[in-house]
């Protein structure tokens, strides 16, 4: 089992910056692919970004050149620098890992309990 505690969500006024962190404990974290997601309001949980054990990266198109992830393994922890955020980046965001290759999709094995996310205009 991997437990997954994401922090470092809030409001903040479009153009303003966030970083997330995501803390796993319970198993090797180097092992694991590492992936954020969100979900707004009414819509399905979408992939945001996500990091191989050898730390390349891939973003979504809706996020490339403003957010940037990354790992620490010693720290045993993922991030997400978020800058010039817009209201349409306000969602819940999700972190989570998977064993084996990285995907793009929803199929990852643990997941975080979110933190909120508010982009206002």
């Amino acid at each position: 089992q991997v437990q997954l505690v994401e922090s470092g969500g809030g409001l903040v006024l479009a153009g303003g910056s966030l970083r997330l962190s995501c803390v796993a404990s319970g198993r090797t974290f180097s092992n694991y692919v590492m992936g954020w997601f969100r979900q707004a309001p009414g819509k399905e949980r979408e992939f945001v970004s996500g990091i191989s054990r050898g730390s390349s990266t891939y973003y979504a198109d809706s996020v490339k050149g403003r957010f940037t992830i990354s790992r620490d393994n010693a720290r045993n922890t993922v991030y997400l620098q978020m800058n010039n955020l817009k209201p349409e980046d306000t969602a819940v965001y999700y972190c989570a890992a998977r064993s084996g290759a990285i995907v793009l999709s929803l199929e990852y094995n643990y997941w975080g309990q979110g933190t909120q996310v508010t982009v206002s205009s």
